[in-house]
């Protein structure tokens, strides 16, 4: 009986903590998203002036309920597209990736053939690049850099459609540097998770991984450990010339980089 009741206490308590835990993350979200004031008396330009100057302050909280009203009073003015644009920007600044990022999609389906297309793009790369995880991840942490993996990759793929579709943007040079540098991460990201399967034991998962590695990030530094890792799997799972096929791979582009110890 004092099982049960133990039991049941314990329940109760995760139970309350998961609540407490999605009622702070919707409040959260939801700390901007209160319905704007309407006032026909100002016009659009004072509003979007009043939002510039918010911002140029860093008052990205004042400056986005500014062009929420703008946005409300007048949606077909001259005035809503480069509102909604920094808008997006507010909301990044003002730590709201995830509806930065709607905001950004939604300014991309209404004004598909805007002239700050290339804009619009780099700032969905950099939030991508630069936002953390969310308060769930924070409480209840993964095991790999999954998630922050799928950021990163599409944060590769925000900056790889601005150079293709924009290659004289003025954004294009950082989006370049950039994308070198997610490359390397994710290739990294990827070694890190075949060396965990391998100290696990699951030499199959660790295999496939070192050697998506190796396809996906050729050029990177990852490209070593990967073949090193597939070939000490292939040995652990009886495949010897499978392992001798890769060791000659890696013999072949990196001589000097023969000499390791299988996990």
């Amino acid at each position: 009986m004092h099982i049960n009741n133990h039991t049941n206490n314990s329940k109760l308590w995760i139970s309350l903590g998961l609540a407490f835990v999605l009622c702070f993350t919707l409040s959260a979200c939801s700390k901007t998203k209160k319905k704007p004031k309407i006032d026909p008396s100002v016009s659009a330009k004072t509003l979007f002036l009043e939002a510039r100057k918010e911002m140029d302050n860093n008052n990205f909280e004042t400056a986005i309920k500014k062009y929420e009203s703008l946005e409300a009073q007048y949606p077909l003015g001259r005035y809503a597209q480069q509102a909604l644009l920094e808008q997006a920007y507010a909301y990044y600044k003002f730590n709201e990736p995830d509806t930065a990022l709607d905001t950004i999609d939604r300014y991309m389906r209404v004004y598909p053939r805007a002239p700050r297309m290339d804009y619009a793009l780099y700032l969905r790369g950099l939030i991508n690049f630069t936002r953390g995880g969310s308060i769930v991840d924070k409480v209840f942490p993964r095991n790999f850099s999954d998630l922050d993996g799928v950021r990163q990759k599409e944060a590769f793929n925000d900056f790889s459609a601005l150079i293709n579709r924009h290659k004289g943007s003025p954004y294009a040079e950082d989006a370049k540097k950039r994308m070198h540098y997610l490359k390397n991460t994710l290739g990294n990201s990827e070694v890190n998770i075949a060396e965990y399967y391998m100290k696990r034991g699951a030499y199959l998962a660790a295999f496939n991984r070192a050697d998506y590695a190796i396809k996906f990030h050729q050029g990177t530094p990852a490209v070593i450990p990967a073949l090193q890792i597939k070939t000490c799997a292939a040995r652990k799972m009886g495949k010897n010339d499978l392992a001798n096929d890769t060791m000659r791979v890696l013999k072949l582009n990196f001589p000097t980089k023969t000499k390791f110890s299988c996990l």
